[in-house]
């Protein structure tokens, strides 16, 4: 690795190799990373140049901060790129966790103006809204509200309603997921909300809003997903390097 004037500092292309590595499985939950001297050898850097990059991975909460001793990588929270866009379930599944899911409704209605926008149809074309409740490992998570057009809406209704993943089903059906834009924010729980996840109405709730679109452009799904507080966080990386939005266990 070389670094000029300009150029990405070394520390975080080190820091950004092996977060990849880390969130790929490829050191698993209490293992070793190699030692800072192995570590500057494989990347042909300092060992200066080295302990920033350990130091930018336990800001991120993904290994120790003992000094002095091979940093161990924790069990969690880990870290979801957005950017590889895996759905809930292949990133529960990457985790440990066995993912859940329980459609709660299936609504045929004509669109909202809102929903027109985002899925790029005329206002009051039919779609469909699904309402489901998405667990890990039992514990109720998030609640997942989204909106399809038509043609998806059907292939989902037609689904057992215990379907622990819409987008591999319809992945099957030549539907696939290309790019999506995400937007964060809070909510307060409506009374839905409350009896699904067990939390009071008006608490409130992390909210992830999400379009997404196919190879073509096309929209195939607008989605308002509402997690539970203490159960996932997002996470921002921002570099010259990589930009990457995550999402990851709290605990």
């Amino acid at each position: 690795m070389s670094e000029g004037r300009g150029r990405t500092p070394l520390y975080l292309k080190v820091a950004a190799d092996l977060r990849t590595a880390i969130t790929a499985g490829e050191y698993g939950s209490g293992a070793k990373l190699p030692a800072e001297d192995e570590l500057a050898r494989r990347y042909g850097v300092s060992r200066g140049t080295v302990r920033q990059a350990l130091a930018a991975l336990r800001t991120d909460g993904l290994i120790t901060s003992r000094r002095g001793t091979r940093r161990v990588v924790l069990g969690g929270p880990r870290l979801h790129s957005f950017g590889e866009l895996r759905s809930f379930t292949r990133w529960a599944r990457s985790l440990g966790e066995e993912p859940g899911s329980r459609v709660v409704a299936i609504d045929r209605v004509p669109a909202s103006e809102e929903e027109a926008e985002k899925l790029r149809l005329d206002e009051g074309a039919i779609v469909y809204r699904v309402r489901r409740l998405r667990t890990l490992s039992g514990a109720p998570v998030m609640v997942e509200r989204t909106t399809y057009p038509e043609r998806i809406g059907e292939l989902v209704a037609a689904m057992p309603p215990d379907t622990v993943s819409h987008s591999v089903q319809l992945e099957l059906h030549g539907v696939l997921f290309a790019d999506a834009r995400h937007t964060i924010d809070l909510v307060p729980a409506d009374d839905d909300d409350a009896a699904l996840l067990g939390c009071r109405a008006g608490e409130s709730l992390l909210r992830e809003r999400r379009h997404s679109t196919d190879p073509t452009g096309t929209p195939v799904e607008w989605s308002q997903d509402r997690y539970l507080p203490g159960t996932v966080a997002f996470t921002m990386q921002s570099s010259t390097a990589t930009s990457a939005l995550g999402r990851r266990l709290s605990g």
